[in-house]
């Protein structure tokens, strides 16, 4: 798993470094970014910080720090409701969320660091209550306990992040073993739950996003597909191999560094670079799937659960996001793209699934001895 996350985070690092060089040569055209050489060095930075984090928590054992849900749940929702002060800001200019805060220089994602606390919480909330997990008052609870940070994430107006930690919820709940009672009423109940977040909740642009994925043609001259239509074209362009790296004949895709990085793979490395992505993160997410399944306790399983549902569902939408198959919500590519807080939130979950892997096998090997 660590040398995954690092050969993962590495390829980050170089792909970052090729855009800010074609950048500073003009290889690139009308890009709406500055970048410059702190921009790689920033990621290096970041995933650096992350894998000697993940590292000093997988050494740390889960069920202790769990245990802790008191300390680092409170402090990273207060960090988040700072997005809705003065020190708030939107991630890039002209977008309608509040997601950063600016600590001068600094910008800080609270949210990418939620996410970590809540699957923390969520597992051990899931892990205590075993014995009722079914009883209606902890349902309800259950329930609440994961609307509070998906509630705060839809009010700084990140619907995308808000939807990673719907999955991560999601597949903690079934895993704990929800009655099948209750899935049926959610599954009566969902499409009146949708018809009040279209015509309550959503905004006309983030309908007309969504609708011209549907009817893509009726919605070709509202430049809804904008960003998706040139991330295919460049997505495309690198057809089988690739132009390579360096010094290519590259097309222009906004936000190519983040948001719609997986553009640039397919420019740069083609068909063959994008597929070896892809497998890459398939076989992360597979092996925090084989972590649950030998975890010495449901709170452990519960945990690498709620990595994979985050690693996953991010890596779909913004993947899907890139190839016109969702619609542009603005999300980061796991490990991938540029951003402290992404990369920073990445690697550190790693360790919460090494942590659970090591203090497995170590109460296996304990166990042993004992018989």
């Amino acid at each position: 798993m660590l040398l995954l996350t690092i050969l993962i985070c590495s390829f980050s690092v170089l792909l970052l470094y090729s855009l800010v060089q074609n950048n500073m040569t003009q290889q690139i055209t009308s890009v709406d970014v500055t970048l410059d050489y702190t921009d790689y060095r920033n990621q290096a930075i970041a995933a650096m910080m992350g894998l000697g984090f993940s590292i000093v928590v997988a050494v740390w054992d889960y069920r202790k720090f769990s245990k802790l849900w008191f300390i680092y749940l409170p402090l990273m929702i207060g960090l988040t409701c700072l997005t809705f002060t003065s020190l708030g800001e939107s991630g890039l200019e002209g977008a309608d969320d509040r997601a950063w805060i600016m600590l001068g220089s600094f910008s800080l994602q609270p949210a990418e660091f939620l996410k970590l606390a809540f699957i923390l919480s969520f597992s051990y909330h899931c892990h205590k209550t075993q014995e009722i997990f079914n009883n209606p008052l902890n349902i309800i609870a259950l329930c609440v306990h994961g609307a509070i940070p998906i509630g705060l994430v839809m009010l700084q107006g990140d619907d995308g992040t808000a939807l990673v930690f719907a999955a991560i919820f999601l597949a903690i709940f079934f895993t704990a073993g929800i009655s099948w009672k209750y899935i049926l009423g959610a599954g009566i109940l969902s499409p009146i739950a949708i018809w009040f977040m279209w015509t309550h909740y959503l905004q006309d642009v983030h309908k007309n996003r969504i609708l011209a994925i549907i009817n893509p043609s009726k919605y070709a001259t509202k430049d809804m597909l904008y960003q998706t239509n040139l991330a295919k074209i460049a997505l495309g362009s690198g057809q089988v191999r690739g132009k390579g790296l360096f010094g290519g004949d590259y097309s222009y895709v906004p936000v190519c560094h983040n948001d719609f990085i997986f553009s640039y793979v397919g420019q740069t490395l083609g068909f063959i670079g994008c597929l070896g992505l892809i497998i890459l993160i398939g076989f992360i997410c597979l092996r925090i799937l084989g972590n649950s399944l030998r975890s010495s306790d449901p709170l452990g399983k519960f945990i690498c659960v709620g990595v994979f549902a985050y690693i996953f569902s991010q890596s779909v939408l913004n993947i899907g996001m890139v190839m016109g198959l969702t619609p542009v919500i603005g999300i980061t590519l796991p490990f991938v793209s540029a951003g402290g807080s992404s990369m920073l939130s990445a690697t550190a979950s790693m360790g919460l699934v090494m942590s659970v892997y090591y203090h497995s096998a170590r109460f296996d090997t304990i166990f042993a001895k004992k018989k």
